[in-house]
């Protein structure tokens, strides 16, 4: 009865993962998320930028840590071996982002909300869940001779995507240290061909997830990452033209270079 209750409620929050993807982006195309560049008053009280992404990101880390040796794939290398970036890229995320924004800091940088990091905190505890248990747990199939090639074109995309978000990321707070918090036009890299390389990036490494895993839980996730992502680097690109305006490159696409 336990095991059932526990496939019961995983299956339940797979299906909500999947579902919320939409809804969600159409929320974001009338509503952007108040912080970086679209950071408004009227959302509450707020924290500092690197302290809301350091406790917001954190769930990735610790419930995964908690939850993966509850699995009976724990001790098979593979399952070890198959989560292994998706850890590493939120230890950046928990970890690193937030060091180098603290570095980077200046006296004039707008706070952070604490709702927005309310929910940030709550989809990174949903989601750490459904992936850690089904990596440690459900996924059935490691002993298939697709594995290996799964997993190996899958990282390749992983790794380059992650790259992408890295060196973007990078690059942003760069700017914004050297220009003490003021909004410039980045250039240089794929800032070149989108206005927001980052968010590619990350669209980039969920989809190399998704085949890594091979999985609902992985093209989920990768869905739900394009439903979030995809129309705040639309409305950021917006925002550029509109601050900018003629000095802002025409030839820029919002998100996916020469596409969109």
């Amino acid at each position: 009865m336990k095991e059932i209750a526990d496939q019961n409620f995983f299956r339940y929050c797979l299906l909500a993962l999947i579902y919320s993807g939409p809804p969600t982006a159409i929320a974001l195309k009338f509503l952007q998320a108040p912080y970086g560049k679209h950071n408004r008053t009227g959302w509450g009280p707020t924290l500092s930028p690197p302290l809301a992404w350091f406790l917001m990101e954190s769930p990735t880390l610790w419930l995964s840590l908690l939850l993966f040796p509850f699995g009976r794939h724990f001790l098979n290398p593979k399952s070890l071996l198959l989560f292994s970036p998706y850890l590493l890229h939120y230890f950046h995320r928990t970890i690193i982002y937030p060091l180098r924004l603290l570095r980077s800091s200046s006296p004039s940088k707008k706070g952070f909300p604490i709702s927005v990091a309310a929910m940030a905190f709550t989809f990174n505890l949903f989601n750490a869940y459904i992936q850690a248990r089904y990596v440690s747990h459900y996924k059935n199939d490691y002993e298939v001779q697709w594995f290996w090639w799964r997993f190996i074109v899958g990282s390749v995309i992983f790794v380059t995507g992650m790259w992408i978000n890295i060196t973007s990321d990078r690059t942003l707070v760069r700017l914004k240290k050297e220009h003490y918090g003021v909004y410039v036009i980045p250039r240089g890299g794929l800032f070149e061909f989108v206005s927001c390389p980052n968010y590619f990036g990350e669209v980039v490494e969920w989809f190399g997830w998704g085949v890594m895993t091979w999985s609902w839980p992985g093209i989920g996730f990768f869905l739900y990452t394009c439903s979030n992502l995809i129309p705040r680097a639309h409305a950021s690109h917006i925002w550029y033209n509109d601050k900018f305006r003629a000095e802002y490159p025409k030839t820029r696409k919002a998100v996916i270079p020469f596409v969109f």
